[in-house]
């Protein structure tokens, strides 16, 4: 009797009746969908705090990170009070528009969203605004300007707020008239309490706060508002909705994992729900685990798909930059191009006072691909390397390196017909890579240590070892000399170090000859050298 109550009352399994998103905006009837919790600008003021306070802002978040279905359920919640007349524009395919083009759009968007809005609120100035409309085209800048200050004369009891998606698609030759209107109108009724155009948001993956055109930021009078990723909570609740739906759970422990590897980046998030629940375990009650959790990841790595495209295509860009950061304790530096960049595109992320790569997928789905690009055997058994008491035998490890050199040729090496030394860090960087995949250790280049920068240093099983790599453009002599008293006076004393290796790239050797290790022994610290052609045929 008891185990026909038990079945009686187990529950089955339930078709979902929405996905997970991970292909545009998130409605909610169709998706699951959870809202992001504390965006706010740098005064912790929340966005409706700073609409009804009459601020313009950019929102700022990468691409595929929730701006526009933020933005949505924004403007649904402002819509609920008949004051407000919201107006989204989109400028995603304006880019190629010229200015007649580009005020015409922006013209039958605004108008239209404009007049349905006070239509629907019964609004006594619709006529007027009708009126008004119908005799004020679109043009440039400065009739954009003049309609505006229009409205704010006839509509001084309704708040317009206008959000701009994509902003980032605006034609460049229009960047500096457009922002330079919307500052002026900001400037000249800030003071103003009754106005039609009460506050203005643009949203994109660029900081528009910190646009420069012509010497000056013709924004700069906004707020920054940075999206958040989803927080462990938000994460939970996502994945507790389809729970409900199919009575499937998934463990807290599968949950956490999934936010350690994600960190909270949506789309991510997302394409791990679908996978788990329609390729891993689809169609059971029975709970998604940490394990299961592990497939999805290894599954999501070999996928093809829009998101790795895109972002590849940006970190290919400031592929150097990306790998340092993998590898190394880099600091954060606002003013770096190249971080500035990167963190734009959702690749990077400030933690403290360091740059990090945003999640672990990103870090091992785009070093696996740059690595690839070098043709590094992926047969290669790390097994043979490894010495006694866990120690790496690395005169064997650098001697198949040259072997590989060899076989792959030097052409990377030149840059504009000079022999590039950051080419011969990355190929070696990337062949040591088999050491510390999946944690087995640390690999990091261009480190500071307390005397210098150090090129390249690998910890395997507790054990550091030390590599400076340099190119020799004419005396082999002096460049292993100086190779040589920099590692032993810098690196191994700074490291309490006894050992170092020493890669040049010498331009001079045949590639292929003969490469044998040189043993050098300075101020008691021992340094194996070798010497790799990279010579031109």
């Amino acid at each position: 009797m008891t185990e026909k109550k038990i079945i009686a009352h187990e529950k089955q399994y339930q078709i979902p009746k929405r996905v997970f998103e991970n292909s545009g905006t998130v409605n909610p009837q169709t998706s699951y969908y959870v809202p992001l919790e504390n965006v706010s600008n740098t005064k912790k003021q929340d966005m409706k705090t700073m609409v009804d306070l009459g601020r313009y802002f950019s929102i700022f978040a990468p691409w595929q990170s929730g701006k526009t279905t933020f933005l949505k359920r924004f403007c649904s919640h402002l819509h609920s009070d008949p004051t407000y007349v919201v107006i989204m524009l989109s400028f995603q395919k304006y880019r190629k528009l010229d200015k007649s083009q580009f005020y015409a759009q922006v013209e039958k968007k605004l108008y239209d969203q404009l007049l349905n809005r006070l239509k629907e609120v019964k609004c006594e100035k619709t006529g007027t605004v009708q009126q008004l409309l119908a005799g004020h085209h679109l043009t440039d800048h400065l009739s954009f300007s003049h309609l505006l200050e229009e409205l704010n004369r006839v509509l001084e009891f309704k708040k317009i707020i206008i959000f701009i998606d994509e902003f980032d698609g605006i034609p460049i030759k229009e960047l500096e008239n457009f922002l330079t209107a919307l500052r002026d109108l900001y400037q000249d009724y800030k003071e103003v309490e009754r106005k039609a155009l009460y506050s203005v948001g643009l949203v994109g993956i660029r900081n528009i706060t910190k646009l420069v055109v012509g010497g000056v930021s013709p924004f700069n009078i906004a707020d920054l508002v940075e999206l958040p990723p989803f927080s462990l909570k938000n994460v939970r609740d996502l994945y507790g909705q389809y729970t409900e739906e199919t009575n499937q759970p998934f463990t807290e422990n599968a949950v956490k994992k999934i936010y350690e590897e994600t960190a909270g980046q949506p789309w991510l998030v997302n394409r791990l729900g679908t996978i788990l629940t329609v390729d891993i375990k689809p169609g059971t009650v029975e709970p998604i685990n940490e394990k299961d959790v592990e497939k999805a990841i290894d599954i999501l790595m070999l996928e093809q798909n829009d998101h790795f495209d895109n972002l590849y295509e940006k970190a290919i860009l400031y592929k150097e930059t990306f790998i340092k950061i993998v590898f190394d304790n880099v600091k954060y530096t606002p003013n770096d191009k190249d971080q500035s960049w990167l963190e734009q595109y959702g690749l990077i992320k400030k933690k403290e006072k360091k740059a990090v790569v945003a999640n672990n997928i990103y870090k091992e789905r785009f070093i696996e691909v740059f690595f690839n690009e070098a043709n590094v055997p992926e047969d290669i058994s790390t097994r043979r390397y490894v010495l006694p008491g866990d120690r790496l035998n690395m005169e064997n490890i650098l001697l198949d390196f040259e072997q590989y050199i060899a076989q792959i040729g030097v052409r990377a090496f030149y840059k504009e017909k000079k022999p590039y030394e950051k080419t011969g860090q990355f190929l070696l960087t990337a062949w040591l890579y088999q050491f510390v995949r999946e944690g087995r250790g640390e690999l990091r280049c261009e480190v500071g240590s307390g005397l210098g920068i150090m090129d390249i240093i690998l910890i395997y099983k507790g054990k550091k070892y030390i590599i400076e790599t340099k190119v020799n453009r004419q005396n082999l002599s002096r460049t292993l000399k100086q190779g040589t008293e920099q590692l032993s006076q810098k690196y191994l004393a700074s490291e309490y170090c006894a050992e170092g290796y020493l890669v040049i790239y010498d331009i001079k050797t045949p590639v292929g000859a003969g490469c044998e290790p040189q043993y050098h022994h300075v101020d008691e610290k021992k340094i194996t050298s070798f010497i790799i052609g990279i010579a031109k045929s």
